[in-house]
C-alpha cells in the first residue's frame, strides 16, 4: 500500500505529518518508507523504493480498563464479565484441582496476586495472538498505579518465563526480571522442586516446568521441528517456523545447556518443545 501527498513537504510539513499518522496504523506494517518525486511530491509506503527513507514508527499499545471478578490462579484472573484472562510471557506453579495437584509456590502466587488487585481494576494490553487454545484471552496486565504485573511476578521470583511467539512484546523485560530474581534466589528459584537434574534422569521427571541440563550430541531435521538430540531417546524440539528467534542451532551442539519447559512421552522417547531462547540457555 502507498499514499501520496499532493502537496511539497516544504510548504505543508503538519500534511504531511497527519497524513502519516493516519496511514501507519492502518497499513499494519512493521516498515514504512517515504520518498519525495522530483515534483515534491510525497510518497508513503509499506514498499521500499530507489531513494526511500525509512522512518522510524513507533507505536503506542493501547490499554483498556476492566474490572476484575476473582483471581483464578498464579497468572489467571476472571473479569466480571466472566473472560478469563491468562497473563502473558509468564508461567506460575499450578494450585489443586480437580484436574491435577498443587505444585510448589502456587499458592503464594495466588495470594501474592490477589493482594495486588484489591482495587479489582487492571488495565490490559494484548499482543499479536489474542487467544490461547483454551479461547483465554491473553493480556500483558497493569494496575491503575502503572504496575506491570506479569513482570512483577518475575521479579519476585513467583512465576518463570514463558513465552510463546508470535507474542513476543516485553520479553526482554521479562528475561532481564527473572534473571534478577534467580540470581536472588527469590521464590521458586529457591525451591528444591524447580532445581536442574540431568536429561538422563528425564524418565523421572514430575509433571509440570522443569529444568534439566545436558549436552546435545546432534542435530535432526523435519518437516515441521528441528531436534537437537541427546541421544536417540531424548530430544529438545523447535518449530521450524521459530527458527529466526534463536542463533544457528550448532552453536548449541556440544555446549552444556539449561533446558526448560513441560516434557512430553511417546513410549520411550522424551522430549522438551522449546518456543523461545529463553528456554535454552548455554552455561
Amino acid at each position: 500500500m502507498q499514499i501520496n501527498s499532493m502537496f511539497p513537504i516544504k510548504k505543508f510539513p503538519l500534511l504531511a505529518y497527519l497524513v502519516l499518522n493516519l496511514v501507519t496504523p492502518a497499513l499494519l506494517a512493521t516498515e514504512i518508507y517515504r520518498s519525495v518525486d522530483d515534483r515534491g511530491r510525497i510518497t508513503y509506503s509499506d514498499i521500499p523504493s530507489t531513494g526511500a527513507q525509512k522512518l522510524d514508527i513507533i507505536s503506542q499499545p493501547g490499554r483498556h480498563l476492566h474490572d476484575v471478578a476473582r483471581v483464578y490462579d498464579g497468572d489467571t484472573i476472571i473479569l466480571t464479565d466472566k473472560k478469563q484472562i491468562r497473563l502473558l510471557g509468564v508461567n506460575t506453579p499450578e494450585i489443586e484441582s480437580r484436574l491435577r495437584a498443587e505444585e510448589p509456590g502456587g499458592v503464594v502466587a495466588k495470594k501474592w496476586l490477589q493482594a495486588q488487585l484489591q482495587e479489582n481494576k487492571v488495565y490490559l494490553e494484548y499482543d499479536q495472538t489474542k487467544r490461547d487454545k483454551y479461547k483465554r484471552l491473553l493480556a500483558h496486565v497493569f494496575t491503575p498505579d502503572g504496575k506491570h504485573i506479569n513482570q512483577a511476578l518475575l521479579e519476585n521470583g513467583l512465576a518463570f518465563v514463558s513465552i510463546i511467539p508470535p507474542n513476543i512484546r516485553y520479553s526482554d523485560k521479562l528475561i532481564q526480571a527473572q534473571l534478577q530474581a534467580e540470581k536472588q534466589k527469590l521464590g521458586i528459584w529457591s525451591m528444591p522442586d524447580y532445581q536442574p537434574k540431568p536429561i538422563e534422569q528425564i524418565a523421572n521427571h514430575n509433571k509440570g516446568w522443569q529444568r534439566f541440563t545436558g549436552i546435545p550430541a546432534s542435530i535432526k531435521k523435519s518437516r515441521k521441528y528441528t531436534r537437537l538430540m541427546f541421544d536417540d531417546k531424548i530430544d529438545i524440539r523447535i518449530q521450524n517456523t521459530n527458527l529466526d528467534l534463536f542463533p544457528a542451532l550448532n552453536t548449541y551442539v556440544g555446549k552444556s545447556l539449561e533446558i526448560r519447559g513441560w516434557v512430553s512421552r511417546n513410549k520411550d522417547h522424551y522430549t522438551v518443545l522449546i518456543q523461545h531462547p529463553s528456554a535454552l540457555i548455554i552455561r
